[in-house]
């Protein structure tokens, strides 16, 4: 549907309100890497297997930790939430998820996890002066998030705040990047994009290959189906390569996410957001140099 509306049409419809999305895109690339850790870092996994989670593949954790700040939820939900996830992958693993820990008790070891994993990637930097003036400016600008409408930044913000400044930048890293993907959400939907064609689509810009995508759980059925349906619309080629209009309409889907997430950037303003982004350059690269991360991401960073 909306690969026929006019970019000026849809320009209008999510207003940027001067944002400078450049600066919007950029403080994610540098906030997603340092809450990722919590799903790759063998503490992570250590504290998941205290509470009698599985760790031989990272989702029996990764379920948990993302969806306890909403509560003792079921997978229909958890799945709504996440959107781009396989419901029947969300039912695998989120069924019996809060029978083995309460919620509580697993946002108390994702905490403990961060405070491991941080300790023992930074190091020395954790006494830097610049990591509270980084913790604080992030608390700055998470606090200001608007979070109507967006399930996933709301329920985070709504938990108490760690004391230690290494924890408020996890913290604040982890409630604007669910409010940065509740809004990319909001404009997957307005793109006429449902769950799996949402993967499909951005596997066909090359945002990553069609098996790092498989992970979500969808059969090759399925993907086959979302294929053919976004073919039909034009947006795809048969071999699955998105068209000119499919790569506009991801490219319109990018530039939505990023107006809908420069709302916290806007309240902090232009010189406090260069200014926390200079702070975050070491953490930033300890992440990156630890080879804990994934070389190849589903969230298509440096790529769309």
């Amino acid at each position: 549907m909306s690969e026929h509306i006019s970019g000026t049409d849809r320009t209008a419809a999510v207003p940027d309100g001067g944002a400078d999305l450049g600066r919007v895109r950029r403080m994610w690339h540098l906030l997603e890497p340092l809450h990722a850790v919590l799903y790759y870092a063998p503490e992570a996994f250590e504290e998941a297997a205290a509470l009698g989670y599985g760790t031989r593949e990272r989702w029996s954790s990764y379920f948990p930790y993302r969806a306890a700040p909403l509560g003792a939820v079921g997978a229909r939900p958890v799945a709504s939430a996440f959107y781009s996830f396989s419901p029947r992958m969300v039912a695998a693993y989120t069924e019996r998820a809060w029978t083995v820990a309460p919620p509580d008790a697993v946002l108390r070891a994702r905490l403990r996890a961060v405070d491991r994993a941080y300790r023992a990637l930074f190091g020395d930097l954790l006494d830097r002066p610049g990591l509270a003036q980084a913790a604080a400016l992030a608390r700055r600008a998470a606090t200001a998030a608007d979070t109507a409408g967006r399930p996933l930044a709301a329920a985070n913000a709504a938990l108490d705040w760690p004391e230690p400044p290494h924890l408020q930048l996890w913290h604040a890293a982890t409630i604007l990047r669910e409010h940065r993907g509740d809004g990319h959400l909001a404009a997957l939907l307005v793109a006429g994009l449902d769950p799996v064609e949402a993967l499909v689509s951005f596997a066909a810009v090359g945002a990553a290959s069609v098996e790092r995508f498989g992970s979500r759980g969808w059969s090759a059925a399925e993907w086959t189906a979302a294929r053919d349906r976004l073919a039909a619309r034009g947006l795809v080629d048969r071999d699955g390569t998105a068209t000119r209009a499919g790569r506009d309409l991801r490219h319109r889907v990018e530039r939505d996410t990023d107006r809908l997430a420069a709302g916290p950037w806007q309240a902090l303003g232009p010189d406090d957001t260069d200014r926390l982004a200079d702070l975050l350059g070491d953490y930033w690269v300890a992440v990156l140099g630890s080879g804990l991360l994934p070389s190849e991401s589903t969230l298509g960073i440096g790529k769309v």
